[in-house]
């Protein structure tokens, strides 16, 4: 079979559905021919030349209605003779996926991992609302073109992956027929480094009891509130340390905000880090806090769990299907601040619980395997449907 993959990133670019990608597409390249499509940020890369699968960038450079026109038409002459085509995302990817297999008379699945209208909003500061709560109204400008796009896109679709059952349920309530809803939930190999925690902590740079929380700086993730309940937790224990992995729009708010509570010494966000870094911070951490008000599936509690780092996060999303209450991890609301210092709290104080969520941490994520995802997905490519 010909399958080609449309993607908004790939390699060198850090992200999930670059790695996604890459991974699927080695898979699926032992027995098919398989072409990615992406934005780039270079013409070319020398890594292109060591992939079982043919690579295509569209110069990212190029301005904006051109760039896109451009993708369109290599999409539409790559796609000839194509039996499927995977879209990864909903917008910059998906809606020429859609036109060009209408075209071509060729099957198309799209990969949903959120809402593009809802983000687009939240990031520009065109609505304080919560997913949840986006959904209910009636959007209008930019976020109004971006919601009905992404919901033609899926009409377009034969079929529509989503990493969570919370996911699906989003997308049928955008109109979708459940039929065509698959769930596949994300993988992980994640392997965590053999590491003591003071020669991580060392390797790092920082020294003291450390909550690690990972996860792009944009307003929906509640690194603001990690920061806000730091006094508490201060009192508490004296040595605690938090530390901010990811890279976004908030940065530079987030280190104003600890200089205005005198946290320099105790706050540390430290940008974004490549995978083997990644690796050494969840080896030096003692804690894992991810205070998030939407998740579809998180790649980064999956890692934690993997890695033995216990975990605090909330409710919101895809957490309650990976994430058991009083099992796996706390859950509490989103920015809840009490219960998310009485739950760290507890952490810190209760070594029978660390110990219960660290076990039993690492054999829940061992569910989610990348054998499984790819399987799950192949199967979805592959079988004639809808």
């Amino acid at each position: 079979m010909r399958i080609i993959i449309a993607t908004g990133i790939f390699a060198p670019d850090i992200g999930g559905p670059a790695s996604y990608a890459k991974t699927l597409g080695t898979r699926l390249a032992a027995e098919h021919d398989v072409v990615v499509v992406t934005y780039s940020d270079v013409r070319r890369h020398a890594s292109d030349v060591d992939l079982p699968f043919a690579v295509e960038r569209v110069w990212r450079k190029t301005p904006r209605g051109l760039r896109h026109l451009l993708y369109l038409w290599r999409l539409y002459g790559i796609a000839k003779g194509a039996d499927v085509i995977l879209a990864l995302n909903a917008v910059s990817a998906g809606y020429p996926a859609s036109l060009v297999a209408k075209w071509r008379k060729t099957r198309f699945v799209v990969k949903i991992v959120g809402d593009a209208a809802w983000e687009w909003a939240v990031n520009s500061g065109a609505t304080y609302l919560m997913i949840n709560d986006f959904q209910k109204v009636e959007h209008s400008g930019r976020a109004g073109r971006l919601h009905k796009r992404q919901v033609q896109v899926c009409r377009a679709a034969n079929r529509i992956i989503v990493p969570s059952r919370y996911l699906a349920g989003l997308v049928q309530g955008w109109g979708i027929e459940s039929e065509r809803v698959a769930v596949v939930y994300n993988g992980s190999d994640f392997e965590p480094v053999e590491m003591e925690r003071e020669a991580a902590r060392k390797a790092i740079g920082v020294a003291g009891n450390i909550i690690l929380s990972v996860g792009r700086l944009v307003p929906w993730k509640g690194f603001r509130m990690l920061i806000k309940v730091m006094p508490q937790l201060l009192q508490l224990n004296q040595f605690t340390r938090l530390v901010i992995v990811g890279d976004g729009p908030l940065a530079g708010d987030l280190k104003a905000m600890a200089r205005t509570l005198g946290l320099e010494r105790k706050v540390f966000v430290v940008g974004p880090k490549s995978r083997d870094e990644l690796r050494t911070y969840l080896a030096a951490a003692d804690l894992f806090a991810l205070n998030t008000g939407y998740e579809g599936f998180s790649h980064q509690l999956l890692e934690a769990l993997r890695a033995g780092v216990p975990v605090v996060t909330t409710t919101a999303g895809g957490n309650r299907e990976l994430i058991t209450q009083g099992e796996t991890g706390f859950m509490v609301k989103y920015n809840d601040e009490f219960n998310l210092v009485e739950a760290i709290k507890m952490l810190w104080s209760n070594e029978q619980i660390r110990r219960k969520f660290i076990t039993n941490g690492r054999k829940a994520a061992e569910q989610f395997s990348v054998e499984r995802m790819l399987s799950e997905t192949e199967q979805i490519l592959l079988t004639p449907n809808i």
